[in-house]
C-alpha cells in the first residue's frame, strides 16, 4: 500500500533485497554521515548487490557531480559507477531542457554538479544576469558560495527569467553539524523577488522520474532517513519505502507522521534490506484491540499510547506506529507516546 492512509508498517516474507529489483538509496544519514560510512552499510549493500539487487544512489545535493559521488562511495568500500548516482542537478537540468530551446544559456547559482548536468542536456551555463539567460537555476553551492550570486539570480528573476531550483531542503548535514541547505538560499532569492521557483528534487515528481529513467527500475524500493523528502517522495511516486533510523528521523517523528510521511517498512539500519520484515497484526478482534509485533502489543487510549510486553525495541516501535497511525487517521498523531518510547529506549 503506497498510497492512501497507511495504518501500519507492512511485512515481507522475503528479504527486501529479493522482493525489489532496485534500491533507490539516499546518501546522507543512510549510507554515510560526515563523510564516513554508517555502521553496517558497506557490508549490507555488498550482500544486497551480490544477490542481484541493483543499487542506485539518489541525492538532493546538487553540488557534487555523479563522478565525485561515485568516487567517494568507492573509497568507502562501496564500488559505484557514475551511472549509479542520480542527483537533483540532473533532474532540474532535464526539467529546464524541456522548457527552453536547445543550446539555451542558463544562469547557474551553485556548483559544478549543476554545470555538468546542464551541459549533459545541451545547455550552456553562464555566470551573469547580463549574459541573456533563458533560465536561472539554483542549487547547493557549498559554504563558500559568494553572497553576490544571490543578487545575480535576483536581477535575472526580477526581469522575468524563469527560475528553477534543484531542491528546497532547508538544511544539510555536515561533519560539524547541521548547516543551511539550498532551501535556505532559495528563500533569499524569494524574499528579494517575490517569485516562486519550479523545483525538481525530492519529494517532487521530477526527481522520481529522473531516477526511474536512469535506472530502468521496475519494482523499486526507496530507502531513506527523512520523512519529508525520501518517504514523501516514495509516496508521490507510488512506490514502497524503507525508513532507516540512522539519520534525522526519530521515534517521536515517526509516530506523528501524517499519511504521506508513513514508510512501508521501518528498520534500524541497512541490514533491514537483507531480512524479511515482521508483520504488524491486530491483537484482537479488531484494530481497536491494539496491534502486535513480536513480543509487544500497542494500543491507542483516549489520550496516550500504551505499550505492553517485552521484545526487540524495533518491534515495539512498529506496533506503536500502527496504534498511532490508526488513531491519527488522515492527520498526525497527537497522543502522548513519550512514556512508551522511553520504555523502548527511543
Amino acid at each position: 500500500m503506497s498510497q492512501g492512509v497507511r495504518t501500519r508498517p507492512e511485512g515481507s516474507g522475503q528479504p527486501l533485497s529479493e522482493a525489489y529489483d532496485t534500491a533507490l538509496l539516499d546518501l546522507d544519514g543512510v549510507v554515510y554521515a560526515g563523510g564516513s560510512a554508517i555502521a553496517h552499510a558497506v557490508d549490507s549493500l555488498a550482500v544486497a548487490r551480490s544477490g542481484g539487487m541493483r543499487l542506485a544512489y539518489v541525492t538532493n545535493n546538487a553540488l557534487r557531480t555523479p563522478d565525485t559521488v561515485a568516487g567517494h562511495l568507492t573509497e568507502l568500500g562501496i564500488p559505484t559507477g557514475a551511472d549509479d548516482v542520480i542527483t537533483s542537478a540532473q533532474a532540474v537540468a532535464r526539467l529546464i531542457s524541456e522548457q527552453v530551446p536547445a543550446g539555451a544559456r542558463v544562469l547557474v547559482i551553485g556548483g559544478e554538479g549543476l554545470r555538468v548536468a546542464l551541459r549533459e542536456r545541451g545547455l550552456v551555463p553562464v555566470e551573469s544576469a547580463d549574459d541573456d539567460p533563458a533560465a536561472v537555476v539554483q542549487g547547493y553551492g557549498g559554504p563558500d558560495l559568494p553572497w553576490g550570486r544571490f543578487a545575480e539570480a535576483s536581477y535575472a528573476v526580477r526581469r522575468g527569467v524563469p527560475w528553477f531550483a534543484s531542491n528546497t531542503d532547508l538544511t544539510i548535514p555536515s561533519g560539524r553539524g547541521i548547516a543551511p541547505g539550498n532551501g535556505a538560499a532559495v528563500e533569499v532569492v524569494r524574499i528579494a523577488t517575490g517569485a516562486e521557483p519550479k523545483v525538481a528534487g525530492k519529494p517532487l515528481p521530477p526527481m522520481h522520474r529522473e531516477t526511474i529513467i536512469r535506472t530502468g527500475a521496475k519494482h523499486p524500493l526507496v530507502v531513506g532517513d527523512r520523512l519529508d523528502t525520501d518517504i514523501e517522495g516514495a509516496f508521490n511516486g507510488g512506490v514502497d519505502s524503507l525508513l532507516v533510523l540512522t539519520g534525522v528521523t526519530d521515534g517521536a517523528q515517526l509516530l506523528a507522521a501524517p499519511p504521506h510521511h508513513r514508510p512501508t517498512y521501518v528498520d534500524a539500519d541497512l541490514r533491514g534490506l537483507l531480512t524479511g520484515q515482521p508483520e504488524v497484526t491486530g491483537a484482537g478482534d479488531g484494530d481497536g484491540a491494539g496491534f502486535r509485533c513480536g513480543g509487544w502489543t500497542a494500543t491507542a487510549g483516549a489520550d496516550r499510547l500504551e505499550l505492553a510486553g517485552d521484545g526487540e525495541a524495533l518491534d515495539g516501535l512498529r506496533a506503536l506506529c500502527a496504534a498511532a497511525w490508526t488513531a491519527a487517521g488522515e492527520g498526525s498523531c497527537a497522543l502522548d507516546g513519550g512514556k512508551a518510547l522511553a520504555r523502548l529506549g527511543l
